[in-house]
């Protein structure tokens, strides 16, 4: 088993077989069993499952009411691992992942919040890679002395600054085995491999301290980006324009599972890698983020009202196809992996091919 294969107990996701209707399922290792086959062993254990979990067959049904539902599945898995009738009774239920078909694992979330700019090395790169004219404080600077300047700005950002949050489409969401769509409109299509926090409960103005608490799991996502678009260009004062960006239809490969937050140690411990034709492009551990997970949803909940089954994407490392000057393009196979949450892989489309294919 690799360091990105799922190693919790158990996770969350959504399936489909055969073109049948989507049903939320837990996972353990290579096989998954629909939630709605685990409530006689819920009942039984005395924790019965969410009414409205059960009548959506959703992840999103169970997020709604998360205390009560991850309490009555871990309950459940818990008494089919002890009792030998109790797993007997389910054998004809379990089914191996390999034969179903894979979407979010949150389909959909109801809001999606993304943090820019929140890994030290990426942003100091970033800086670097812009050169030396690009604003007048690093005017005139050598490479090392732009790096070193680049350094002290975002130390400084660290101790004194706040996340910087934005809002993209939950539209933008896809499965994380299915195509990522480039549209004509994008010349400089980028991945963004980021770790992805789902919320279990309304969080308004959280402290730091406590944010942990509100998070029901953890996933894999990409942030796909067209950096040709980021900026608005005229009037230029407005600044970015995340919807033409960030938004395009498929710019967020999701998954493949919800891994329940008990069984994550240390978000800012997890190794997070992206290959790109199989070629290491991104491999750094989320404890390069400028601002933590705890840290995000203290400043996102002080501006806005998260809800359960919200998302949160929190930042990209280093490794941008902005630092290869490499863009996605047709025919690319993008694979991203964060530890103990698995692995999505997706290739790249051209919106006029995809569109000729479903025609």
């Amino acid at each position: 088993m690799t360091d990105f294969e799922m190693t919790a107990p158990f996770a969350l996701g959504t399936f489909s077989s055969a073109g049948g209707e989507r049903f939320a399922a837990v996972v353990v290792g290579d096989s998954a069993i629909a939630v709605r086959h685990l409530a006689p062993l819920c009942e039984r254990v005395g924790r019965p499952l969410p009414a409205r979990a059960l009548r959506l067959e959703s992840v999103f049904g169970l997020l709604e009411d998360w205390a009560a539902g991850f309490a009555a599945l871990d309950a459940a898995l818990h008494l089919h691992a002890e009792d030998a009738a109790a797993r007997n009774s389910l054998l004809a239920h379990w089914q191996p992942v390999g034969g179903l078909r894979m979407h979010p694992p949150v389909d959909l979330p109801r809001q999606i919040m993304c943090t820019g700019a929140n890994y030290f090395k990426h942003v100091v790169d970033l800086i670097v890679d812009q050169g030396p004219g690009a604003n007048p404080d690093t005017e005139g600077l050598d490479p090392e002395q732009l790096r070193a300047h680049a350094h002290a700005v975002m130390t400084e950002r660290s101790q004194t600054g706040t996340p910087y949050a934005f809002a993209k489409a939950i539209s933008a969401v896809t499965g994380p085995f299915d195509p990522i769509v480039l549209p004509a409109i994008a010349q400089k299509p980028d991945w963004e491999l980021e770790l992805g926090v789902v919320i279990s409960r309304a969080a308004r103005n959280v402290r730091r301290e406590d944010a942990l608490s509100y998070i029901a799991g953890y996933t894999v996502v990409n942030d796909v980006t067209a950096r040709d678009l980021v900026y608005v260009r005229e009037p230029k004062a407005l600044g970015t324009d995340w919807v033409s960006a960030k938004s395009a239809p498929t710019f967020l490969p999701m998954g493949p599972y919800l891994v329940p937050a008990a069984f994550v140690k240390n978000p800012q411990d997890l190794r997070i890698q992206l290959k790109l034709n199989g070629q290491v492009m991104q491999d750094e551990s989320t404890s390069d983020m400028i601002f933590d997970v705890a840290r995000q949803i203290e400043h996102i909940s002080s501006r806005i009202q998260l809800l359960p089954g919200d998302l949160i994407c929190t930042g990209s490392p280093a490794g941008n196809g902005t630092h290869y000057k490499r863009f996605l393009r047709a025919g690319d196979v993008v694979e991203g992996a964060i530890t103990g949450l698995g692995v999505q892989r997706n290739v790249c489309q051209d919106e006029a091919e995809t569109q000729t294919r479903s025609a």
